[in-house]
């Protein structure tokens, strides 16, 4: 008897096509139809995009961007994706960006297959804590050195990590700290929930 394997995802270009006309993630094999945001959840990524970005500036190293699509190409056909990730924000160490375009010419007609090194998913009213929670092992499978996961509307972070043995807890009085992957940037959760 012969076991015929299924390959998850999809082409690129179908993918692009897909995407383009509604938004989505692509989580072991499922489309996430990316929701739009209301304006509370825009307004907290703003805020930690603008220290991220000014902290990068500060040292001159290092980039952030926001609702930014990753994908996860397979690794014997590029043109196939297997996943695809829309974190709120999204922060690569050091020089990996500029590598990146430099390895990858066709970087600007094709979304980025690089995964960064740390991202931040901002709670919505309209997220379900299982998809979350898969989100988040999904990011942890990827490589993803560092997630933090913040909800306003509970005035909390929780801390992820793949070397930590239990998630971190943090309440409105928790500092978030940038750790190995972002070293000196810290942001209390008070001043991020401040209206």
């Amino acid at each position: 008897m012969t076991l015929l394997q299924t390959k998850i995802g999809m082409p690129l270009a179908e993918f692009m096509e897909a995407v383009e006309a509604q938004p989505f993630e692509l989580i072991n094999g499922e489309r996430r139809i990316k929701l739009p945001n209301v304006f509370g959840h825009s307004k907290v990524i703003r805020l930690l995009f603008l220290l991220f970005y000014q902290f990068t500036q500060l040292k001159r190293e290092g980039e952030v961007y926001t609702e930014t699509t990753f994908i996860m190409p397979n690794k014997a056909d590029t043109n196939w994706v297997e996943g695809s990730r829309i974190p709120d924000l999204m922060y690569f160490a050091g020089t990996r960006i500029a590598d990146y375009e430099a390895q990858n010419p066709d970087h600007n007609t094709r979304p980025l297959a690089l995964v960064p090194d740390l991202v931040i998913e901002v709670v919505s009213p309209n997220d379900k804590v299982s998809e979350l929670d898969e989100k988040i092992d999904a990011y942890l499978l990827d490589g993803v050195r560092l997630i933090w996961v913040v909800d306003p509307q509970r005035r909390k972070a929780t801390v992820y990590a793949p070397d930590m043995e239990q998630p971190l807890h943090l309440n409105v009085n928790g500092m978030l700290d940038g750790d190995d992957v972002l070293p000196e940037f810290q942001v209390a959760l008070a001043d991020i929930f401040r209206e």
